[in-house]
């Protein structure tokens, strides 16, 4: 059995966001041609998209012509909205989750849902996240690696982490909202260079602040291998040994101690990678090897 865990998919069609809400910043989705649509937010072009991303029959074909035998899937993060009204952001969940449910639904031994939440209003975040898995089915979310001005050891996120653990309810994180002006303007660099060094952030940020300390039970999984994250170890370790004053002001463990204790998918690009990242966060933390686990399902489901 094949499960591909890091997959995005979006509704065919969804209200004006702009005239639903009454401020610009959404993205809409225009369908351009047979097969293809263009994702706009206000005025600009965001990405051209193929019909895999919204038709589950076109998805499935395209799983049996590669062998994958499930995908979990997962809105993509600039639906994420934290920047916008709280009470926005849960009515665009609501929309979003309420048709990959549908999805997932009508395709059980295929698909598997993460939900999206309002994460910018961690009491909303709560509530969406025990609707997505009580009433939904959904095993786990999608949250993004920073929240506006929150990296992810803010406590206002502690509740939470408190809550997903009590629900079992696994974490995907995926990187977003990187800086895109200035010196990041050029040659798609955002995407290169600032994902990596987002999901670093965000594990770094989980780790120093004692996030996996204070919620051993929390079930983590962080995109794209990891970020750059398993390249420098070496070099965050370093940096807590011999700045202690700086990287150890909230959890006196070293990082390395959490090795095994967090996931990661394996979408590295190259065969190098993918065995430097075996090495270090280990082959069964690395979910191309061990998805069931980290979703919380039982391979009979899909069979």
């Amino acid at each position: 059995m094949k499960i591909d865990i890091h997959n995005h998919i979006l509704p065919k069609e969804w209200p004006d966001l702009k005239q639903r809400y009454g401020y610009q910043g959404w993205v809409q989705l225009h369908h351009n041609c047979k097969g293809e649509a263009i994702m706009m937010k206000d005025d600009k072009v965001f990405r051209v998209i193929q019909d895999t991303c919204w038709d589950p029959e076109v998805r499935i074909r395209d799983m049996d012509r590669t062998g994958v035998t499930v995908q979990a899937l997962s809105t993509v993060p600039v639906m994420f909205s934290y920047w916008a009204k709280a009470q926005d952001t849960l009515d665009l969940c609501h929309i979003l989750n309420d048709d990959l449910a549908a999805t997932v639904q009508k395709h059980p031994k295929r698909f598997v849902g993460f939900g999206s939440l309002p994460m910018q209003a961690p009491d909303l975040a709560v509530q969406e996240m025990h609707r997505c898995v009580k009433e939904l089915g959904f095993p786990g979310v999608q949250i993004g690696s920073h929240i506006n001005d929150w990296d992810l050891n803010a406590p206002e996120l502690y509740p939470f982490y408190a809550a997903a653990e009590e629900l079992k309810c696994s974490l995907f994180v995926h990187p977003w909202d990187m800086q895109t002006d200035g010196r990041m303007s050029k040659y798609w660099l955002p995407w290169l260079v600032g994902m990596p060094a987002e999901t670093t952030t965000a594990i770094c940020s989980m780790i120093f602040g004692g996030v996996l300390e204070k919620f051993p039970k929390l079930k983590v999984c962080f995109a794209h291998g990891g970020g750059s994250f398993p390249f420098t170890i070496g070099r965050i370790e370093h940096g807590f040994q011999v700045r202690p004053d700086l990287c150890a002001v909230d959890n006196k463990t070293s990082p390395r101690k959490y090795l095994g204790s967090f996931y990661t998918d394996s979408l590295v690009h190259d065969p190098h990678a993918l065995k430097l990242l075996v090495d270090v966060i280990g082959e069964d933390k690395i979910l191309a090897s061990n998805a069931l686990e980290f979703l919380g399902l039982n391979r009979k489901q899909f069979e």
